[in-house]
């Protein structure tokens, strides 16, 4: 059967307002190792081929410099920029955006770099061996070209325990196939109740309840079925200097038009993030202790310890 590199998209854009700083090249690793490296080194045992950094042109050198010399020989490395301006016409340009216009155009940002099947997955968030592998083995074999999958979460597992935070709350069929996502803004856990708060609406969801971490698996096509909407948004939120473009939506509406099937692949057991400074020691010392397991090896890029 043959069979094809997938590539690792990570999205390094952000602006990390609320953790205070360019969390995607802090250290956390007991070596210093960024969160996003342990995925590119789970990605290169899973069998991946190329890894692509989306980033701001203002943070493009610090992230050469953090991670070419650590990754280069190992593995094809590809950088593109989001900007307010990358793949926005003129006319559409807001002068008054500050923010980059979301997930989904950073995706779109790679399209001239990525050719094969990839994985998407956030710089700040660690998402576990076994997530990245089974994004490798579902991307690896050949699928139908609008055959998509994500790695579910359970939603008690993806909480912080210093804010509230926002997920996309998945609805599955019987298939084990992903029928749509809704956003839920403010969730946090209030004793034994896990409950999401939208302005005056109070929604107690199930700890147990599958959500998006932004960990996908996507075919080529999608490439181009996600550039048709970003005409559409740019077209509708051309007086919006907030409005964002995200993956869910991207998805919601090709599943809601048959255009496209996601499976919801097991493979979320461990999660952890960084979206306050306070979340930075737990992260630390759960890495500390997969390091001192076995998870990981004393340090993470001996070249002896990393199989191609």
């Amino acid at each position: 059967m043959q069979t094809t590199k997938p590539a690792l998209l990570i999205l390094a854009a952000g602006m990390g307002s609320r953790y205070g700083g360019n969390k995607q090249i802090d250290g956390f690793g007991p070596n210093n190792e960024t969160i996003l490296e342990y995925a590119i080194y789970d990605a290169i045992q899973a069998g991946f081929g190329k890894v692509v950094f989306v980033v701001r042109a203002e943070i493009l050198d610090l992230v050469k410099d953090r991670f070419l010399d650590k990754i280069n020989d190992l593995i094809q490395v590809e950088f593109v920029i989001q900007s307010l301006t990358s793949l926005v016409p003129a006319a559409y340009q807001n002068p008054e955006r500050t923010k980059p216009y979301g997930t989904a155009h950073a995706v779109l940002c790679a399209k001239e770099v990525i050719e094969e099947p990839f994985a998407v997955i956030n710089a700040d968030d660690f998402y576990g061996k076994e997530a990245i592998d089974r994004l490798g083995k579902f991307l690896t074999h050949p699928q139908g070209d609008h055959q998509h999958c994500m790695v579910g979460y359970a939603l008690k597992n993806v909480l912080s325990q210093h804010g509230t935070v926002n997920r996309g709350v998945c609805d599955a069929n019987d298939k084990g196939e992903l029928t749509g996502m809704t956003e839920r803004e403010k969730i946090s856990r209030e004793g034994e109740k896990v409950i999401s708060r939208m302005g005056e609406d109070v929604l107690e969801i199930s700890e147990n309840t599958p959500v998006s971490m932004n960990c996908w698996g996507f075919q080529p096509s999608f490439f181009a079925e996600t550039e048709k909407r970003w005409k559409v948004f740019l077209e509708e939120n051309k007086d919006n200097s907030k409005a964002e473009f995200y993956i869910p939506t991207v998805v919601n509406d090709l599943i809601a038009e048959s255009k496209a099937s996601v499976r919801i692949l097991e493979g979320g057991k461990t999660w952890f993030g960084v979206t306050y400074p306070e979340d930075k020691v737990t992260v630390e010392e759960a890495l500390n202790f997969m390091h001192q397991k076995g998870v990981y090896p004393g340090k993470l890029w001996e070249p002896k310890k990393v199989r191609m």
